[in-house]
Formats: structure tokens, sequence, C-alpha cells
């Protein structure tokens, strides 16, 4: 069972106390309580609590605040982050502001009014276990930097516009074919922001429920519908000062499409079951393997949204098209791969180089990845050659023709991720098309894309 929040209470008045004791242990926080600021320093110095609760006035200076001040420039120089929320009886403008300038993240009145001082308390806990997780991503992302391998002009070309667009907050538009790395360009460009040490949250529109999109987009409350069981933060506010990434933008319903819309225009949201308004501070990244253009004059797709999200549009360049890149990419995946299984020591024969070359890579950089996983697990003494790549039994998986060749020793997961590359590859990215092919819904495919990290 986890700990329950800790809220450190700093009141001289015993009745103030213990009328906010009573609040607190309700809502099901534990409660610790000190008398002064100089007592609060020694118990910081102790613990961490989730929240602290701050009179601004005591008994050496009862109205001006200056202690409450004083103790929260304190804070301020010890880069503390707990959030607090200042309290006093005399309360002014003035002082309000001087409270926030110094990071007081609320302000109560009192005498309170109990559903105030409960709506305040949630809702800085809520930010504050937002922070926390939004800190522990960053923490992850930045053990695992995007690498982005390329030595093709193709590549350099890119590259460089990257290099000049990374570091703005204009909004882009990857596009490309299935299997080129859009998520892993889109985190490389948020890695070279200036949002970088925020969160990067990403997002597929084509696996959200039509009817849970704002809620997953924007939040929901508790109450707000059959199975809001709890308040809920959207992709927003999880990517608040950070990059949100919208994969596969082109499947959103055109019914969703203004409901985004208006968000990017006026940077104002608010969550599902709740009348306060919200501010969007994300730098978007939308991707796509769709032509918009097409699905604009098919009016399956907004002009003006499509005007709102691709102020830069970067086209990623299929493998086939950069054959120098090949075998770098090989080498790296069957590095990465090797470690993965314990076969560091795995290394590709001159004619295995020259076979990788030579096919064309319907499935891209995903497809390489795939069959070099394979390759590394069938090798036995290291040296991975055309035997192990199997390329001529993959490229013969194709799903007009072929039905009766002979399919290689694989897993079930492994030929399953080929048959679903071969299937998008043979229908030119079309997923509904791609879907029926396979015999299955579309629905269920997005959910194999979705296991299997495809982007």
């Amino acid at each position: 069972m986890s700990a329950k929040p800790l809220i450190l209470l700093v009141e001289d008045n015993r009745e103030v106390r213990l009328a906010a004791r009573f609040v607190l242990e309700d809502l099901g926080l534990a409660v610790e309580e000190v008398e002064n600021p100089v007592q609060a320093l020694t118990f910081l110095e102790q613990r961490q609590p989730s929240l602290i609760l701050l009179d601004m006035n005591f008994e050496l200076d009862s109205t001006s605040g200056q202690e409450g001040l004083r103790f929260l420039r304190q804070q301020q120089q010890l880069g503390n982050t707990i959030p607090v929320v200042a309290m006093t009886a005399w309360s002014h403008t003035e002082l309000v502001v001087q409270a926030m300038q110094l990071g007081a993240a609320d302000f109560l009145e009192k005498p309170w009014k109990n559903q105030r001082f409960e709506q305040v308390i949630r809702h800085q806990l809520q930010l504050s276990e937002l922070s926390n997780k939004n800190q522990a991503l960053q923490h992850a992302l930045a053990g695992e930097k995007s690498t982005v391998l390329w030595q093709s002009n193709a590549m350099q070309q890119l590259m460089e516009q990257l290099e000049i667009m990374a570091p703005t907050d204009a909004n882009i538009l990857l596009t490309g074919e299935n299997g080129v790395g859009k998520s892993l360009i889109a985190q490389w460009i948020h890695q070279h922001s200036t949002r970088a040490m925020q969160p990067f949250i990403s997002v597929n529109m084509a696996t959200i429920p039509d009817q849970l999109f704002e809620s997953e987009l924007f939040g929901h409350t508790k109450g707000a519908f059959t199975d809001a069981k709890s308040d809920r933060a959207g992709r927003f506010k999880l990517a608040n000062l950070g990059t949100l990434f919208l994969d596969e933008i082109g499947t959103l319903p055109i019914n969703q499409q203004s409901k985004l819309l208006r968000v990017l225009e006026s940077r104002e949201y608010e969550a599902v079951g709740s009348s306060k308004t919200e501010i969007a501070d994300v730098r978007l990244i939308s991707a796509t393997n769709a032509k918009l253009e097409q699905q604009i004059a098919k009016a399956e797709f907004r002009q003006d949204l499509f005007y709102r999200i691709n102020t830069f549009t970067i086209e990623i360049p299929p493998l086939r098209s950069r054959p120098e890149d090949i075998e770098l990419l090989a080498r790296h995946f069957i590095k990465s791969h090797g470690n993965r299984y314990g076969k560091s020591e795995c290394s590709l024969t001159p004619m295995a180089i020259a076979q990788l070359k030579q096919y064309d890579w319907p499935g891209n950089t995903r497809e390489l990845s795939h069959l070099l996983e394979r390759a590394v697990l069938l090798s036995r003494t290291g040296e991975i050659s055309t035997e192990q790549l199997q390329l001529s039994a993959s490229s013969s998986l194709s799903l007009s023709s072929n039905a009766t060749a002979p399919l290689p020793l694989i897993t079930l997961e492994q030929a399953e991720q080929q048959l679903i590359t071969q299937a998008l590859a043979n229908t030119s990215g079309n997923k509904q098309q791609a879907a029926e092919l396979l015999g299955i819904t579309k629905q269920a495919l997005y959910r194999r894309l979705e296991k299997y990290g495809h982007n």
C-alpha cells in the first residue's frame, strides 16, 4: 500500500491547526504540525512533505506577512520545489502578489470555506504528482537518447533542416512511409529543442476511441462520465512546457479535428466535466504516412488544421532511396540486438552486407531492424551470413503471391511483424487495406502496431 501524501502545516494558532487537520485527514492525508517557519525549516531537513500549508503571519509580526515571505524566499533560494499554499487572515492584493512571486502555488484566506480548501489541496497534490511523473519520464529519456544514424546526402540535408528547426517552437509535420523512423526523429527534435528538459509525450491518434478523444487529450474530472472514478490529466497537461507528439494524425476523425484546432488556435482547453480553462503550453510535432492534401480534397481532413500543424513539413526519405545508410544502420542494429541477447560478438559477412544493400526494404528501417534481430538469434558462431539473413525468404513473404513458399523457422511474433510489414508495403501504407489482407479489423491492426512499437 502506498504511503499517504504528507502535508506540513505551519501555523501558530492551535484552533486553526485543529480545523485544518480535520479537513486534511478527511481527505485521507497525513498531517504534521509546526508552529513557525523556523520549526518548518528544521522539519524539512529531515522529511519531504508533498505540500506545505503556510500561515503568513506569526506572533513576531501579525499583519504584514513578512515572516511568511521570508520563508518563501528561503525555499526559493534553496531550490525547493515542494508546492506551498499561503494562508492569512489579513489578505490583501500586495501580499498575494509578493507570495506568488516568491513561489507560492496558491493562496487561502482565513477563515476558509471547506470546499475551497479541499479544491486547492487536491489540485496542488495532483500537480505535484504530475510534476514527479514528468521528472521520472525526463530521467528515463535522458538515459535513452534518440540516435539518428546516416551518411547519405538525403539524410544529411534532412538533418541540416532539423538542426535549424529544432530550437524553435514551430509546429512540425513529419511525413514518410511506415517504418522510416518518424517517432525517432520526433524525439530527436525534442532533445535538441529549448524544451529538452521538459516531458516528451507521444500519443497514437489511431488508437484513441472516438468517444474518449477529449478525455485522452484534455483530461477529465471525477464523475464526468460513468467510468471517471477520479480526476485524470490529459496529454496536453502531461506535455505542459514540453513536446506533444501526435502520431498517425491523418487518422483523426473529421468531427474531432475541430476540437484539436481550437486548442492550437487559442492555446486553451477544458478537461471533460470542468469549467476551468487550462493553458496549453506545448510544442507540437505530428506525423503521418497519409497524403493529407488528398484527404483535404476529399473533405476528410480540415485544411485549417493542416496549416496549423505544418509550419514546417519534413519528409523522411525511404531506406531504398538512401542505400549508403544501410550498412551503417545494419551494424548499429546488430550491436543493439547483440547486446540485448548476450551476443555482442555478432558481425556481418561481406556477402551479407552486399545482400542487404541489394534489397529494396519496403518496410524501411523497421524491417531492417526486425530482420537483423532474427539473424542475431539464429547465429551460433557470431558470424551473420546470407544464410542467417534469410532475406530471400523474407522477400517471398508477399501476401499477393507465393503463398505456398516455405516459411523460415521464426517465432510467431516475428512472423506476425513480418506479415504486417509486408501488408503495409503492398498497400502503400493503407492500414484499412492492409488489415483486410491480413484478415483482421483495422482496430486489431493498430493494436498490433502499437504492441510492436511501429510508428
